[in-house]
């Protein structure tokens, strides 16, 4: 269990913290060929942390490079799996050494509040790892049916140099979605952490080299979406992507890669996730906390936040009422604090992107919250927007704002539930068994919990129908599918 301290205690860490800025390529720091570099900040106070190497397409070749002859020469795609394991065991028991560093660096690079780095966010990042490293061992290929003149094999391959391209608000825990099965795979990493939260990307690189991943496997490329994005999606020597992020960015990744190489591609993007509460549902102060909890953890700053609540008239009045109360129990303030709930949005340009969905809010009926606090800081609220046709309803805001749609019927509850481009994730609240299995077969996206807020864990795959997903799924077995390929070995036993 992870052991919260005090605010004095992190502020303490957080002023001795020796914070990584240079990319790291082939087992080593090195600054940007250009000598550039960017700035990053802490987004709670909008101290600068530190200059970060702002690489380019020139360091996407270095690193591709690296990681290409690592491949090659089989450092790590050549070792038995249980090498592999052992490596990232180690890689684990590292970072579980250093978890209040990562958790604090995390803190303040992302404003995530220390309370959900400390308990979720790096207990996570590491039991993914290590999941995925136990795996390693356990994964066996195929004998098809042949003739007994004939024995047919289907073997798994690493798929070679892979790309992997990192969302903003769970820099960690994405991280570990993403190496965890690559490396384990087999795979040489090529890794572009978003520019806005860089720092955890490159120690974790710095402690894997630590562990024994040799030099080359694990290459951190930092810098912008078009100076390292672009460059690493159209590479002709990286043979598969995987990127978490915005829907519209992902789009770019097909382009990339049919304008190079075809590269196999794997997209996590955006949901407007429904949470749909019927008129039959128990326990609604349970219900009420897990409704708060899918709209506001993480500031909303989550593509499977539970951002529409679709909610049967009946129990409107009750279930608000509880949701509201429960509401302003979200702290908001300084991500440090133990006690805090609600941290800073990532960056000035998504909180005046947040600000924006609010103003616009404020012609509905605001039930809670609808405030900004300082530079950074945004209350939990919600809207009551009367219908699914508004743009709160339909736009993914990536915020601490929930729009509440009102049903009449079950039918209603689950058109207005699929009424959306995306299809992530998806909460259903009813006592009758029937209506929430029919439910959860009906409603179109790659999670649906019932009776629970959620994204499954590690053994259950995550990605979306629609325009949430595309190529693969991470977490559980199926992600070690995206990073390998499939090879027939057919053996002829006739004798000539």
């Amino acid at each position: 269990m992870s052991i919260l301290l005090t605010r004095e205690e992190y502020e303490h860490i957080a002023r001795n913290l020796a914070l990584p800025h240079e990319a790291f390529i082939d087992g080593a720091f090195r600054p940007a060929i250009s000598g550039k570099t960017f700035r990053t900040v802490n987004p709670a106070t909008g101290a600068v942390l530190t200059d970060i190497a702002a690489c380019a397409a020139e360091d996407v070749d270095l690193a591709v490079a690296s990681a290409r002859t690592a491949f090659d020469d089989g450092r790590w795609s050549a070792l038995r799996p249980g090498e592999r394991k052992e490596v990232l065991l180690r890689l684990c028991e590292l970072m579980a050494r250093d978890a209040t560093e990562l958790a604090v660096m995390e803190s303040l690079d992302s404003g995530k509040t220390i309370f959900d780095c400390t308990t979720i966010d790096v207990p996570e990042t590491i039991h993914c790892l290590r999941w995925h490293a136990e795996l390693i061992d356990k994964i066996y290929d195929q004998v098809a049916p042949a003739s007994d003149n004939h024995v047919a094999m289907v073997v798994r391959e690493p798929v070679g140099v892979v790309g992997l391209v990192l969302p903003w608000n769970f820099p960690l825990l994405m991280l570990a979605w993403k190496i965890g099965p690559a490396l384990a795979a087999g795979c040489s990493v090529v890794l572009k952490p978003a520019a806005e939260t860089s720092l955890t990307a490159l120690r974790v690189a710095q402690l894997a080299h630590e562990a024994g991943v040799p030099p080359g496997v694990l290459n951190v490329v930092p810098g912008s979406g078009s100076a390292v994005g672009e460059p690493l999606g159209r590479h002709p020597d990286v043979d598969m992507v995987s990127f978490t992020g915005s829907t519209v960015t992902g789009r770019r990744f097909l382009h990339y890669s049919a304008d190079s190489n075809l590269k196999e591609v794997v997209l996590e993007m955006g949901g407007k996730n429904p949470c749909v509460v019927m008129d039959d549902a128990e326990e609604l102060d349970v219900v009420a906390a897990h409704v708060v909890n899918g709209a506001f953890w993480n500031m909303g700053e989550n593509c499977s936040a539970a951002s529409r609540l679709i909610v049967h008239k009946d129990i409107k009045g009750a279930l608000l009422e509880k949701v509201k109360a429960l509401a302003a129990e979200w702290k908001v303030g300084d991500p440090l604090d133990p006690t805090v709930r609600v941290g800073a949005l990532v960056s000035k340009t998504h909180f005046d992107k947040v600000c924006g969905y609010i103003a616009a809010a404020k012609q509905e009926e605001i039930v809670v919250g609808g405030r900004s606090i300082g530079g950074a800081f945004v209350e939990p609220t919600i809207v009551d927007v009367g219908s699914n046709d508004t743009v709160l309803a339909r736009e993914e805001i990536f915020g601490p704002v929930l729009s509440v749609i009102t049903v009449s019927s079950f039918d209603e509850a689950i058109a207005v539930a699929n009424d959306t481009e995306y299809g992530l994730a998806a909460s259903l609240f009813t006592a009758n068994a029937k209506r929430a299995i029919r439910g959860a077969r009906a409603i179109r996206a790659g999670t649906v919990t019932v009776n629970s807020f959620g994204e499954g864990d590690i053994a259950t795959p995550f990605g979306g129908y629609k325009q949430s997903g595309f190529g693969g799924r991470d977490n559980s077995i199926h992600a070690h599918d995206q990073y390998t390929q499939l090879k027939t070995i057919w053996l002829d036993l006739n004798v000539a």
